[in-house]
């Protein structure tokens, strides 16, 4: 009776929350936060799209646009909220009835400050989903899933969350039971997706933007973090507003010359990105190349990354994708048929 009554106090308080984020727009609305980043991509696309020939509206734009509240809302969310609640509970009562020994109450990150957890819990979740992408790709079963995000035919931000609700299941399953035995939270969450968010359409977009942009963008976040004592970080002792602005200012210049030349073998891009939705591939790269999806660490460390050369006009999809469904519900139910 424990796990059903988490079950339903998840679901009923999720339905709560997201008619309450719809109704009230803010600074901490989630909902608002997805309109947001999803016009800066978009109009970053319109003002200078890195293929100049491809339509603004371009093909499957609405679907993608559909996708993405349906993805992000509808299941994403609603998962993490109620199944990780219980997945988590019967998790660690199954090792407590075995050893005696409760994980959640000797959580390794109890103490550490906020900056801390959010840090640790945004490398474990962006490795595990990682090894997640390359499962999608190397299982028959788990690929005709995954085939509903590469059968984006024209790249652009909303292609980001076309994908099919089973991959949420899988992702959510292997992601959310170490996230919340580290002791992540909902809130914790929330900050760490906002972030991959803003990755994953920047990797999605139909832009290019230089290393030293991105490391300045980077900086600049890191110097307003510490000038504002966001995550607990108080590095500055009541800071004047001219001293606020200096450290964003000096953190914008440091990001942009320290951080600028590796900014793309740390984070995923637009360039590197677009390899991994290549339709033609190198038979020994068959099961597909560059995983990441917001570290492009874990591909240059493990020897999956793959970027040969300007892949910006390069065709995207798969063998067969012209055959592929092209409207929600087909996508929906292709997997099940197989």
């Amino acid at each position: 009776m424990r796990y059903l009554e988490i079950i339903w106090e998840a679901y009923s308080g999720y339905a709560s929350y997201l008619w309450y984020e719809i109704t009230h727009p803010g600074i901490n609305n989630y909902f608002y936060w997805l309109i947001l980043i999803s016009l800066f991509f978009f109009s970053l696309e319109i003002m200078n799209p890195w293929r100049k020939t491809q339509a603004r509206f371009r093909k499957d734009f609405w679907l993608d646009v559909f996708y993405m509240f349906f993805n992000f809302f509808l299941f994403s969310l609603i998962i993490y909220n109620a199944a990780s609640d219980v997945f988590v509970n019967l998790f660690n009562d199954a090792i407590k009835a075995i050893s005696s020994f409760d994980l959640q109450a000797s959580n390794p990150m109890r103490g550490l400050p906020m900056w801390g957890i959010l840090l640790i819990g945004f490398v474990v979740r962006d490795f595990v989903q990682w090894m997640t992408h390359r499962l999608l790709h190397r299982f028959e079963f788990l690929w005709e899933f995954h085939k509903v995000h590469h059968s984006v035919e024209e790249m652009g931000f909303a292609a980001h969350l076309r994908y099919h609700w089973m991959e949420t299941i899988v992702y959510r399953t292997l992601e959310y039971i170490p996230l919340a035995l580290l002791g992540i939270g909902l809130y914790d969450f929330f900050i760490i997706h906002i972030f991959t968010l803003a990755v994953g359409h920047y990797n999605h977009s139909n832009i290019t933007v230089s290393g030293k942009i991105t490391g300045g963008i980077l900086g600049g976040g890191i110097g307003l973090i510490i000038a504002c004592s966001f995550f607990d970080i108080q590095l500055l002792d009541n800071p004047s507003l001219a001293l606020q602005v200096t450290t964003v200012g000096i953190g914008i210049v440091l990001g942009s010359l320290l951080l600028g030349r590796f900014m793309k073998y740390l984070f995923n891009s637009p360039e590197m990105h677009i390899w991994h939705h290549a339709y033609n591939l190198p038979e020994e790269r068959r099961y597909g190349v560059n995983f990441g999806l917001t570290l492009a660490i874990w591909d240059y460390l493990f020897g999956t990354a793959h970027i040969p050369e300007d892949g910006r006009d390069i065709r995207l999809g798969f063998k067969g994708i012209e055959e592929f469904p092209s409207t929600f519900k087909d996508q929906t139910l292709h997997g099940w048929k197989r």
